[in-house]
């Protein structure tokens, strides 16, 4: 008998139960009091538990059928969320939007697009990643992920179709207690290659034998950028930081900003590039969280004077 219980009489019970009688139900679902009180009465024999205490005025719920009710709002819920998706597959929209984001773009930025994101498809379930250079790359070239956002890696792979979404401002940083932070003069190659300099390391093979932005010899190599970010507090080395990341410990004086660069140790922005493979372009929603990513630019510090501490940042 339970596997003949159906939508309809689970609909019928938290009707009853939300409106407090039989007549409320009817009318929220359009039928009269005794058809409400008849599919009620099947679901009791059915389940064999009443749900009801009728004695009085009006039908309360028994302990038992507070119990159930959960259960019964769970069961329709689902059903709902079952209908939704499947309408969106046959809509063409993505049944998951799989992302891998390199840990360059700003997280901040990257918060806000996900919020937006969650309102704007609510039944689309987002498998997010974050990885660095090859990292990024890898997982969409070998189908894991259908997008990506590169950004420590500075060539595409021929593989992927590229769109440009922001540029994400870079600095170098030591902590106070570095002998950086106090020298007198212009920062030059010759002596950032004096100090260790904390450089980020692929996961992956798509960067062997390459170094970008490497001015010494003396590295230590950190697969893991919240690492990295840590060590630079506690002053074992020098390194370049997206300028959103270190933005707070630079106006607390928890890091050093080294601006007085030559030329030839200057580091320009890095180009934050979406990227995924021409024969699997994005879908509906791929495609609207990607120009959330583009419009997401402005929560960026992109000046000087804001890593100085002079403008605030408004996402």
């Amino acid at each position: 008998m339970l596997e003949a219980i159906s939508l309809d009489q689970l609909r019928t019970f938290v009707a009853a139960a939300e409106t407090g009688s039989f007549s409320a139900a009817g009318r929220q679902l359009r039928r009269a009091q005794s058809v409400v009180s008849h599919t009620l009465a099947n679901l009791e024999a059915q389940t064999g538990v009443k749900l009801f205490d009728r004695t009085g005025r009006y039908p309360v719920l028994t302990e038992a059928g507070r119990a159930l009710l959960q259960e019964a709002r769970g069961v329709l819920h689902g059903m709902n969320a079952f209908k939704a998706k499947a309408k969106s597959m046959a809509d063409g929209l993505e049944p998951e939007l799989t992302v891998v984001i390199d840990v360059m773009y700003p997280m901040q930025a990257l918060t806000l697009a996900v919020g937006k994101f969650r309102e704007e498809f609510p039944h689309t379930p987002l498998r997010l990643y974050v990885e660095a250079l090859g990292g990024v790359a890898k997982p969409v070239i070998d189908g894991t992920c259908a997008l990506g956002v590169i950004g420590s890696l500075p060539n595409v792979p021929d593989v992927l179709e590229a769109e440009k979404l922001l540029d994400v401002p870079m600095v170098k940083v030591v902590a106070p207690s570095h002998p950086l932070a106090s020298l007198d003069g212009e920062v030059t190659v010759a002596e950032l290659a004096k100090h260790v300099q904390l450089v980020l390391t692929d996961r992956t093979n798509l960067t062997d034998g390459k170094n970008y932005g490497v001015f010494s010899q003396l590295t230590w190599r950190l697969a893991d950028m919240g690492a990295k970010h840590a060590f630079l507090c506690a002053g074992f080395g020098w390194g370049h930081m997206p300028l959103a990341m270190v933005l707070a410990q630079i106006n607390s004086g928890e890091l050093v900003a080294l601006t007085r660069e030559s030329a030839d140790c200057r580091v320009g922005p890095i180009s934050a590039h979406a990227v995924y493979r021409h024969d699997n372009p994005p879908g509906p929603a791929g495609r609207w969280f990607l120009d959330q990513l583009k419009d997401r630019s402005r929560a960026c510090p992109t000046t000087l004077a804001q890593y100085q501490g002079k403008t605030s940042i408004e996402p």
